[in-house]
């Protein structure tokens, strides 16, 4: 009995304070962006200490986000590329802006057509990838871009043509709130941190360790008895799903939809938006999405030099893309790692200094 409890004071000593193990939380670090991001439009919207441009800028960029959360579990997980993401996002945006148009229904009902349609399309695109591979499957994902923004231009009803889609109602919450263009900042955040948790949850499953053997090796994947179609079409699936997902918030954010907006261009930056993350993590997502879209919305244009000259944006842009990309291959996430590390070996080179080496 005395060993026992010797053992039971002893693990209790050793057990990490409170405020630690919450600090340790998965989630921990997500909650606290998400109220900094909640004190940031109620500054916006109360105290007009926060612009116009900057709370746009943020909710444009968490859109953009919920798409290359997608993306990096296409990318980085299963190890796929796709340049359909843009194309993927506006057509949600025509579905969910035609559906707000004539349906008066709580919000959650378009997010589950959206839902459902991209399901369909990514098990299309899924089944159709698994005949390409690498550079093929980029190909492929970029005709399919091309042949989709070609259709929202033509006129039609669905799209509206060459003007877009317009007049589209804010939605109603499914407590049959209204919402406005400050509001939708909320339910923008919300589905996006209940993504980031099912992103999390996709990550650490069998589903994500599969994927992730497959984008190592197909052939030991197979050896291992990993079924690459199911695993092919569920990436897909994920993706399209989240594009679409994204387009219904912006149409539901910004009211209109032009077809002139889903570009192959915008795929490539939230590719790029990724890699610069790094990772598949949400963490590195947003930390990239946040450096590809925000700084250049909410910052750059907000200087005057950059606004009288546009094009130097994009050229800054660039030149910080190619530094972290050379830098840190790894991306921010290999960067803040890197900068961890030295930090601790500087504080020990420190201790050892101060106190000497342990002769225990």
């Amino acid at each position: 009995m005395t060993l026992q409890n010797e053992y039971a004071e002893l693990a209790k000593a050793c057990k990490p304070h409170y405020l630690r193990r919450v600090a340790r939380h998965p989630f921990f670090g997500y909650i606290v962006l998400m109220v900094m991001l909640v004190v940031v439009q109620l500054l916006y919207m109360f105290t007009g200490l926060i612009s116009l441009t900057v709370s746009q800028a943020i909710n444009t960029t968490m859109i953009l986000a919920v798409a290359a959360l997608g993306v990096g579990i296409l990318l980085m997980m299963a190890g796929l590329m796709s340049f359909g993401t843009g194309a993927f996002m506006g057509l949600g945006t025509f579905i969910a802006g035609n559906l707000l148009k004539v349906f008066d229904l709580p919000f959650v009902f378009y997010l589950a057509a959206v839902a459902l349609a991209g399901v369909v399309i990514g098990v299309v695109v899924g089944v159709v990838s698994l005949r390409a591979k690498g550079i093929h499957l980029l190909i492929i994902t970029m005709a399919l871009s091309g042949i989709m923004g070609t259709m929202f231009v033509l006129p039609n009803t669905f799209t509206g043509g060459p003007s877009g889609l317009s007049g589209v109602p804010f939605p109603t919450l499914i407590f049959l709130f209204d919402t406005s263009r400050e509001t939708m900042y909320f339910v923008v955040l919300v589905v996006t941190f209940l993504l980031i948790a099912v992103t999390l949850n996709i990550i650490n499953s069998s589903i994500g360790r599969a994927m992730l053997g497959m984008s190592q090796s197909e052939s030991l994947a197979q050896a291992m008895g990993i079924y690459l179609l199911k695993y092919r079409v569920l990436a897909f699936v994920v993706a399209t799903v989240y594009s679409m997902l994204a387009g219904a918030l912006y149409v539901a954010s910004i009211s209109s939809s032009s077809p002139y907006t889903w570009t192959t261009a915008l795929s490539m930056n939230i590719l790029v938006a990724v890699i610069i993350g790094g990772t598949a993590k949400p963490a590195g997502v947003i930390a990239g999405s946040f450096i590809m879209f925000c700084l250049d919305l909410a910052i750059l244009k907000s200087i005057p030099f950059f606004v009288e000259n546009p094009t130097f944006s994009v050229f800054f842009m660039g030149i910080l893309i190619i530094l972290i990309v050379m830098k840190y291959p790894g991306g921010l996430m290999w960067m803040l790692a890197s900068l961890k590390y030295r930090l601790q070996t500087f504080r020990t080179m420190r201790r050892l200094k101060k106190y000497g080496p342990d002769e225990s």
